[in-house]
């Protein structure tokens, strides 16, 4: 991302150290990386589709990210652990430019944490066979376009949920509310 680009989202999004003491209601900690790059003047957002055969969220696109590990120093460190062990995304290809709002994700008990990075994508994604079925990479512009707010149900629950479309899939839960603080954060809509 150019710049200019990066300054203005810098200004829009949370601090990530202040973020990170919004008390959000879970039973543990996770972290989640949103990572941004630009390709052919369009900006990007990178995704995972997890397979099909996890206990929790399975199937579902979401953003890089785990629980918070004793290991992991903060909230970030674990962001950016799970996305190099998630997509192959290397620590040093990316620039923290803030937090988005904190998520009760109620699934799975977690209090989720989401950061912001403007990343140097590497030559190839690697995503982690145990966990992650695809990488995709779609552009925000048509993710804003998508957006729509329904009713899923899932199992036995009615869920109420920001939406986003991403070819034959549905975005939604947690991962859609990220997605729409970051894009209304950044004027898309």
């Amino acid at each position: 991302m150019n710049p200019a680009q990066a300054r203005s989202l810098r200004d829009a999004l949370l601090d990530p150290v202040e973020s990170t003491l919004i008390d959000v209601e879970g039973t543990a900690k996770a972290a989640v990386l949103v990572p941004l790059h630009e390709r052919d003047g369009q900006l990007l957002a990178v995704f995972t589709r997890r397979r099909d055969d996890l206990r929790v969220h399975a199937g579902q696109i979401s953003f890089p990210g785990g629980r918070l590990d004793p290991g992991d120093p903060g909230l970030v460190a674990a962001a950016l652990r799970e996305a190099t062990e998630e997509i192959g995304l290397p620590r040093e290809a990316v620039t923290l430019l803030g937090a988005l709002q904190p998520v009760s994700v109620v699934v799975s008990g977690f209090a989720l944490y989401p950061f912001v990075g403007d990343i140097v994508r590497p030559a190839a994604w690697i995503p982690a066979p145990i966990e992650v079925e695809e990488i995709l990479e779609l552009p925000l512009d048509a993710l804003a376009g998508s957006y729509a707010h329904q009713t899923l149900v899932r199992g036995e629950r009615r869920i109420d949920t920001p939406t986003f479309r991403a070819g034959p899939d549905t975005i939604w839960g947690a991962t859609a509310h990220i997605l729409k603080d970051l894009l209304a954060r950044m004027r898309l809509l």
